[in-house]
């Protein structure tokens, strides 16, 4: 879960907008919208929702894994963050 005030923020902007997207989505459908439009939505949904996701996700690996985790002694967390950037790059890809 995002724990910093800037994170938690982008969260529910986010959710915000989603929460937009379902109702239009829901007014459209009971207008009777055709199809194309739906789906453009839903579309516009799904990539929402990933993004989310992928936020969510990162703050996670950065609370396990980044700065903050426990390390040796001495130990450099730069392979760490490294490591949480590169594992994002291959999620977002998979997201998209």
């Amino acid at each position: 879960m995002p724990h910093s005030s800037e994170d938690k923020k982008r969260a529910i902007t986010r959710l915000r907008r989603i929460k937009g997207q379902a109702d239009a989505l829901e007014r459209a459908i009971e207008a009777g919208a055709d199809c194309a439009p739906l789906l453009q939505q839903i579309v516009a949904m799904r990539g929402a929702t990933n993004g989310l996701m992928a936020e969510v996700m990162q703050s996670h690996l950065r609370e396990t894994f980044g700065a903050g985790a426990d390390r040796p002694v001495g130990g450099a967390g730069g392979d760490h963050d490294d490591g949480v950037e590169g594992v994002m790059k291959i999620l977002r890809t998979y997201l998209k």
